[in-house]
């Protein structure tokens, strides 16, 4: 199957843009924030030019290969920052210009995560704190292969998970307190499916 084959299966979300009522969260989706044309096209020159690298986790006192690949992007000038690091591309630089005035918050950071099929996935978990404060903001884009995203609250074991289907070209903010009292996962599934890339732009502060 080539590529354009791929992206032709590609479905792009209709729901516009929703406000989620959650307890102790802050969270909004934009179910059609990147045009089908420029999501198609963004995938595709993720997905081929990408240094994409696997990495090591740590599980219950074991180091294992996590179930995806990954990239780091972030800005030279930022103290402590690698400057050995990938320079950022024009689609990176051109998305999270959107991203800034869809928020009206700045980022220095991108984590790009590669889940090459339904093998790959995040188990559940909040993301860390060490370098961007104690209440992250995360803001995400997806292109690809629409995933499920799921969150459960950590304390409130009388809420229902939420699952939010992600699909090609959606952003999802997460703010507020949302990582300090939600979880989240992106559930592996047995279904033979397509690649997914996400972008989470970050705020990192490396004096902390």
């Amino acid at each position: 199957m080539t590529l354009f084959e791929d992206t032709q299966l590609f479905t792009s979300g209709k729901g516009g843009k929703k406000t989620f009522d959650l307890p102790d969260a802050d969270l909004m989706l934009a179910d059609d924030f990147i045009t089908k044309e420029a999501s198609d096209h963004y995938y595709s020159t993720f997905l081929h030019t990408t240094p994409w690298r696997e990495y090591q986790m740590e599980i219950f006192d074991k180091t294992v290969t996590a179930p995806r690949m990954i990239a780091w992007y972030e800005d030279k000038c930022n103290t402590g920052a690698n400057p050995e690091g990938p320079d950022w591309t024009p689609e990176l630089l051109a998305i999270r210009k959107k991203v800034e005035e869809e928020t009206g918050l700045e980022f220095n950071a991108v984590l790009l995560n590669l889940y090459r099929n339904g093998k790959d996935g995040v188990a559940w978990h909040s993301d860390r704190t060490d370098q961007s404060g104690p209440d992250p903001i995360i803001a995400s884009v997806s292109f690809g292969e629409t995933r499920l995203f799921r969150l459960r609250h950590k304390y409130r074991k009388d809420l229902q998970q939420v699952t939010i289907p992600l699909h090609h070209g959606s952003f999802l903010l997460m703010a507020g307190t949302t990582n300090s009292f939600w979880q989240h996962q992106v559930p592996k599934t047995a279904r033979d499916i397509l690649p997914r890339i996400n972008l989470t732009f970050r705020k990192v502060n490396r004096s902390q």
